[in-house]
């Protein structure tokens, strides 16, 4: 039997900068009094394998010094030195400029190390500019304070790993909004969205993409957009250097049988019949980074208790292997049904369904954001002209004409953000000299709301109404009873018994009454159309 691999440790990596007051000495006596720097490789519970040291260019002199004294207590530690420029040491713009600079340069590579940032020396602005890079996570790593010792004690003194909260440094903190404006700006594709309520989830996405490694659920109707803002979350955390990892994509729904296990978990050679080699597998593909399964409803039981353990212990067993595999992965999960709904009927697992439940956010279909739909239309005619390598334009008349119709009751949009891209690839296509005229946009408009007619589905209960009832005895109904008891079979299918479905049902009625029975009353009325409770909600 194999046994699986352990993770390497992480190499521990310091940044600090040469202070010139406190590391300051050049002669034998230096060594009697305390200097933070090198300090902080005197502890022998912190062991530091490298020591990323940024100095002014004046203060050469110091760095080579503090290079060699940290090499004569500490062997093991490697130093690199980093040059910077600056001006004023007390100027917020310049300090956080030049350490913005760095972390764009530096080759951080958190899956293999571990970083502190050494604040206790330059000043007060050099470290409110580094809780702040930090907090970013443009310095992915936390805060190391060290102190000198006690007069009596001697030695290196003590340190701490902090936290600080520095939020009352305005100019600086306006600054890190407008670095959040553009994350915002990237998660809505460069889109200047109007709809209040999408900003905000936006807004609340970029905070849990910044600071959470934890599963995130998207729901919402086909087409809204979940596999593009997935994209761009993890664009996102890799800019950050939040992920190291790739992006990997699963449409759930593609996947059937020894197929999806195999797809998403992996296998052995010989594991079944056509296993001709081995595979990794897309959850091992997805190690580091970012694992979207978008319609993760269509899984089965098997591949959700196999994905349920994958994320809580990072670790699961390929087909035919004798041994785990491991993926340190985030997942984001999206899917256009009710899990809950899932859950009740047995098809989704509710354990499955608690753990990546944390972070739901549903995102709105186009028609309930109307109000956007004139920057999207911007946005797909941009998208058409790149993909035809000709300007798309539409003249004054065809776009308000287009626009009158698409932020109209009239417009469905029953296929979201598909509908509209699958609109202005036709207009665009068929545009003489890339200009859209009003007749394309009547024409246009006309085939779309056709197909939202002949697509429109049943009302909600109006399938299993017709399966319990029969189309001839549906057909006798007057449309009031029809759509009124088609309401009643969808509030009982999604009930767990006739009570609780009554107790919806009549909910206002109910409280003006001493003695309510709602599960007599609605016995009743289903009685009324000779149905029974056991029949409906067995059907």
């Amino acid at each position: 039997m194999a046994s699986s691999s352990r993770p390497a440790p992480r190499r521990r990596v310091v940044l600090g900068l040469a202070g010139p007051t406190l590391d300051g000495g050049r002669d034998a006596q230096r060594w009697q009094h305390w200097r933070p720097t090198v300090a902080v490789v005197q502890h022998e519970e912190l062991l530091v394998d490298r020591f990323e040291l940024l100095y002014e260019r004046r203060s050469t002199t110091l760095a080579e010094t503090l290079c060699r004294d940290i090499a004569s207590v500490s062997p093991e530690t490697a130093v690199r030195l980093h040059p910077i420029e600056l001006a004023d040491a007390w100027d917020f713009e310049e300090v956080y400029g030049v350490l913005q600079e760095f972390a764009h340069a530096y080759a951080f590579d958190p899956e293999a190390e571990d970083y502190l940032l050494h604040i206790t020396t330059g000043t007060h602005v050099w470290q409110i500019c580094t809780f702040l890079l930090a907090e970013a996570r443009y310095l992915p790593a936390r805060l190391l304070q060290t102190s000198p010792p006690r007069r009596t004690a001697g030695g290196p003194g003590s340190y701490r790993i902090i936290d600080l909260d520095l939020s009352r440094y305005d100019r600086i903190a306006q600054r890190f909004e407008s670095e959040r404006s553009a994350s915002l700006s990237m998660l809505k594709v460069g889109i200047d969205t109007r709809n209040a309520a999408y900003n905000r989830l936006i807004d609340q996405i970029e905070r849990v993409a910044a600071r959470s490694r934890a599963p995130i659920l998207l729901t919402g109707p086909t087409g809204a957009g979940k596999s593009r803002l997935a994209r761009r979350i993890y664009e996102l955390k890799r800019e950050r250097r939040l992920l190291a990892g790739r992006f990997v994509e699963v449409n759930c729904a593609t996947l059937r049988g020894e197929g999806a296990m195999s797809a998403l978990f992996g296998h052995r050679r010989g594991a079944f019949t056509g296993a001709q080699t081995d595979r990794p597998g897309l959850l091992r593909a997805a190690d580091g980074g970012l694992l979207f399964l978008d319609e993760i409803a269509e899984l089965g039981a098997d591949e959700q208790a196999m994905l349920l353990r994958a994320v809580e212990e990072r670790r699961f067993l390929p087909l035919g292997a004798d041994a785990e595999a491991e993926s340190d992965f985030q997942l984001i999960a999206g899917t256009n049904r009710d899990l809950a709904e899932q859950v009740r009927s047995g098809r989704f697992r509710d354990d499955l369904l608690a753990r990546i439940d944390l972070w739901t956010f549903r995102l709105p279909g186009l028609a309930e954001r109307r109000e956007d739909i004139e920057p999207n239309l911007g946005f797909e005619l941009d998208q058409a002209s790149a993909r035809g390598g000709t300007r798309v334009t539409l003249n004054k008349e065809a776009r308000e004409r287009f626009l009158a119709f698409a932020t109209s009751p009239a417009a469905a949009w029953t296929g979201n953000f598909r509908d509209l891209n699958a609109a202005v690839t036709r207009m665009a296509t068929l545009a003489q000299g890339g200009r859209i005229t009003v007749d394309l946009v009547d024409d246009e408009t006309a085939r779309l709301a056709a197909g939202w007619e002949d697509a429109a589905p049943p009302p909600p209960g109006e399938s299993l109404l017709a399966r319990l009832l029969g189309s001839d005895r549906l057909a006798a109904l007057d449309l009031f009873d029809r759509v009124q008891l088609a309401e009643v079979v969808r509030v009982c299918v999604r009930s767990r018994s006739l009570a609780e479905a009554g107790r919806t049902l009549f909910a206002a009625s109910r409280q003006k009454k001493k003695q309510p029975n709602d599960a007599d009353r609605l016995r009743k009325y289903l009685a009324r159309f000779g149905l029974a409770w056991a029949e409906l909600h067995a059907g």
